[in-house]
């Protein structure tokens, strides 16, 4: 089972907290620039076989891609793709690979996808960064991706309903 998202992440710098002295407004450069490149990713809660691409933008094509690339991880293993309801996740010319299920998450209920919080843990790393192109945005998402343990990707994506009965028997 794999919970996917995918979140945008762009030139337009993201201003977040930062450490000063008390009434010291924190001073860093800004950029406002509305180039953007998307990272999609399957995240499991329990194994270890997350899967994380970079795409140029979240359509069906994109998502066309890394549906694909997902079949071809592990194969002979049928995967449980749990989702939001993006409209480009239901496309008409979607052809979903055969070792896959797609389970749809309620409308608006962002807070059931646990994927949600590995954005929030890349966000926070990426806040107060300035970069003068989307190449070097890539490479630092790159680094991101490499510097995340699949141990620590399993302690964020681990909720507790995932495990209960009556989550499976709903399916």
């Amino acid at each position: 089972m794999y919970f996917q998202d995918e979140s945008r992440f762009g030139l337009m710098t993201k201003n977040g907290k930062a450490l000063t002295a008390r009434g010291v407004k924190p001073i860093c450069q800004f950029q406002q620039v509305f180039k953007s490149t998307c990272l999609f990713g399957a995240f499991p809660p329990v194994t270890v076989d997350s899967l994380q691409l970079i795409l140029p933008c979240c359509d069906a094509h994109c998502f066309q891609v890394f549906l694909d690339c997902l079949s071809i991880q592990a194969p002979g293993e049928f995967k449980i793709l749990v989702l939001d309801n993006g409209a480009f996740h239901k496309a008409n010319k979607l052809k979903i690979p055969g070792d896959l299920a797609l389970v749809f998450l309620p409308p608006y209920s962002p807070g059931l996808n646990p994927a949600e919080k590995m954005w929030a843990k890349y966000k926070r790393s990426f806040s107060n960064q300035l970069f003068d192109s989307l190449e070097k945005l890539e490479i630092f998402i790159c680094k991101l991706v490499m510097n995340t343990s699949p141990a620590e990707i399993n302690s964020i994506c681990r909720y507790s309903y995932i495990f209960l009965d009556q989550f499976w028997t709903a399916i």
